[in-house]
C-alpha cells in the first residue's frame, strides 16, 4: 500500500496540445491530452470538463435592441428587406468578445441604400467584434437605420420575456456560450503491471476566445467550484465554537462612506458603477440581483444586509472591503 502512494505521488500528470486549427472567424478547433491517469480517472475529468466548457464560461452576447420606429417585433419596415424579427435574429448571431462586467450600450446607424453588418455597430471601447462580415438587415432604399443596443456578459441562456417588451425595446434571446461543443474520449493502456488512461478532450469555440483559453477558464471555475470543500471542516469546528464569522477589516462601509461624504464626493458615488471595481463575476452579479448598482448604493447597505443575499459569502465581504480600502478609487 505504501508502495503504491509513493508511485502515484511521484506520478506527473501532462497536458499538451496536439491539434489546433481556425476553420473559420467564428470556429476555433483545438485537442488536447492528459496523461498518465489511472484507470477511470480520465472519464472522471472528462465529464467534469465538459460540463463546465459548456455551461460555466461567460460569452458577451447583444441582449436588447430598441428603435422607436418599430410597432412590435413581427412587423416590417419599408426599405429594409428583412423583417424585425429576421433583424432580431440577426443580431443574436453576432458574435463578441470582451472582459466587461454588466451592461453597455451599442448602436447602429446606418443609411441606404446596402448591407448593413456587424462591422456597422458602434461598440465601447471594451468590446470587439469577431467577424466583421455577419450580415444585419438590407437597406433597399435610402432610409435611415437607427437601433439601440444593449451589451451584456454572461453565461448560460437568457431566454426574452413577454413582459420585457416596452416602449420600442425588444429583449433577445442570448447564448453565452463561446464553448460551441467539447468531447472527452478515453486511450487505455497497459504500463508494466498498471492499467493508465490517456484523456483525450476536443473543444470547438466561436471564436471569441481560443480552445486553449477555454480550457484554462473552465479548469479555474472547476478548481473555484471546489475550494469551499477545503475549508468545511475548518468553518464547521468555528460553528461549533460559535466562531464562525470572518474577522472583517476594521475599514468598514460605514467609515467609507463617512469620509466621502465628508470630502463632498457622494454625487459622484451616484454615477460610479459597481462594474467600474472590477469586482468577480459571482460577486457582481448577487449585487446586482439585489438592485445595487451604483458604489453609493452598495455603501449604504450594511454588511449584515449584504450576508442575506441569496449566495453571498461572509468572504465576499471581505473582498469588497479590500476594493473599497484602495485609496485611488476615491482620490
Amino acid at each position: 500500500m505504501v508502495r503504491e502512494k509513493v508511485r502515484v505521488s511521484t506520478r506527473t500528470l501532462q497536458w499538451k496540445c496536439v491539434e489546433s486549427r481556425v476553420d473559420s472567424k467564428r470556429l476555433y478547433y483545438g485537442r488536447f491530452i492528459l496523461s498518465p491517469l489511472m484507470k477511470g480517472q480520465a472519464d472522471t475529468i472528462g465529464i467534469a470538463m465538459r460540463r463546465v466548457l459548456l455551461g460555466e464560461i461567460e460569452g458577451t452576447c447583444i441582449t436588447r435592441a430598441k428603435s422607436e420606429k418599430i410597432p412590435h417585433e413581427y412587423s416590417t419596415i419599408v426599405g429594409i428587406q428583412e423583417s424585425v424579427h429576421e433583424i432580431l435574429m440577426n443580431l443574436k448571431e453576432i458574435v463578441l468578445r470582451s472582459n466587461l462586467y454588466g451592461t453597455r450600450d451599442a448602436s447602429i446607424c446606418v443609411k441606404g441604400p446596402g448591407y448593413v453588418t456587424a462591422q456597422d455597430i458602434i461598440l465601447p471601447p471594451s468590446v470587439e467584434i469577431v467577424d466583421n462580415t455577419q450580415h444585419i438587415a438590407n437597406l433597399t432604399e435610402p432610409i435611415n437605420l437607427c437601433i439601440g443596443l444593449q451589451i451584456e456578459r454572461n453565461r448560460g441562456y437568457c431566454i426574452k420575456r413577454l413582459k420585457n417588451f416596452q416602449d420600442g425595446s425588444y429583449p433577445i434571446d442570448a447564448v453565452f456560450m463561446p464553448v460551441r461543443n467539447a468531447n472527452h474520449s478515453i486511450h487505455s493502456y497497459v504500463n508494466g503491471n498498471e492499467k493508465q488512461e490517456i484523456l483525450f478532450l476536443e473543444i470547438w469555440t466561436n471564436g471569441s476566445l481560443t480552445p486553449k483559453e477555454a480550457l484554462y477558464e473552465a479548469s479555474r471555475n472547476l478548481i473555484d467550484l471546489f475550494i469551499p470543500f477545503l475549508h468545511a471542516e475548518e468553518e464547521n469546528l468555528n460553528l461549533e465554537n460559535n466562531q464562525h464569522k470572518v474577522t472583517l477589516p476594521l475599514f468598514t462601509f460605514h467609515d467609507i462612506l463617512a469620509k466621502l461624504r465628508k470630502n463632498k464626493k457622494e454625487i459622484e458615488l451616484k454615477s460610479f458603477f459597481i462594474d467600474q471595481l472590477e469586482l468577480p463575476p459571482r460577486i457582481y452579479n448577487c449585487l446586482k440581483s439585489s438592485n445595487i448598482h451604483t458604489l453609493l448604493e452598495l455603501l449604504n447597505t450594511s454588511q449584515e444586509d449584504l450576508m442575506k443575499i441569496e449566495h453571498f459569502r461572509v468572504e465576499d465581504v471581505k473582498h469588497i472591503l479590500d476594493i473599497l480600502e484602495i485609496e485611488k478609487h476615491f482620490a
